[in-house]
């Protein structure tokens, strides 16, 4: 946890300030329970704004948390996202044009966080996109194969999930969703969680043989020419 963001969540009004003695701030137990519960609805896949909403009306909050980390929990993990300025976007594609950042925030890359800042959704995909420049590739490349990926990757999330809501769901929400079977539904969960990574990169695995003995063929054929 950066103090950056310790920072920017108190600006958002997610984080009680700390206790101030002089010119110090200390934080205690509560502000740790806290940050912890923001770092895991993050994960889960909530946006600041949502938290912020969910914290405020405390009374919806559990039923909300609860339904999210049995629908997407077990599907991994993910890195909480960073603050970025867009100096330091800029900065990093060595570019200010508006329609990177326009892309990025399309594709769900970025999020808007207030103040000329963005929420970087999956500092992952950051540090890809930086691997990917040390290799010559543009922010304008990356952005646009990141689009394709993100198109397939749709397609492919939502036919797992249709899979899980009509198998599972469907029939523990007609049976009207009982205390006793939540395990039951978290566990088909666990079980489709590596199931789905593994036939996905099984999958990929063939098609990126496939498509690069392709791709050999046709720069062959080029150079006999």
């Amino acid at each position: 946890m950066t103090v950056r963001n310790v920072r920017a969540y108190q600006s958002r009004g997610l984080l009680p300030p700390p206790e101030v003695r002089g010119r110090t701030g200390y934080y205690g137990p509560e502000h740790v329970a806290r940050l912890e519960l923001i770092q895991g609805m993050q994960a889960d896949g909530f946006s600041l704004e949502l938290i912020r909403r969910l914290l405020e009306g405390a009374g919806e909050s559990t039923a909300a948390l609860r339904f999210s980390r049995a629908l997407r929990a077990p599907f991994g993990e993910r890195e909480p996202p960073e603050v970025i300025s867009a100096e330091e976007l800029a900065e990093r594609w060595a570019s200010s044009d508006p329609a990177l950042l326009e892309r990025a925030l399309e594709l769900g890359i970025m999020r808007p966080f207030g103040d000329g800042r963005f929420e970087e959704v999956s500092p992952t995909l950051a540090r890809a996109s930086a691997e990917m420049a040390v290799i010559g590739i543009s922010p304008q490349q990356a952005l646009e194969v990141a689009g394709s990926l993100r198109e397939h990757a749709d397609s492919i999330a939502r036919a797992y999930l249709k899979l899980f809501v009509e198998a599972v769901w469907e029939p523990f929400d007609a049976a009207g969703r009982p205390e006793e079977r939540w395990p039951e539904v978290s566990e088909a969960l666990e079980r489709l969680r590596p199931l789905a990574a593994e036939s996905l990169h099984a999958m990929f695995g063939l098609a990126m043989d496939a498509a690069t003995e392709r791709t050999l063929e046709r720069l062959q054929g080029a150079s006999d020419r």
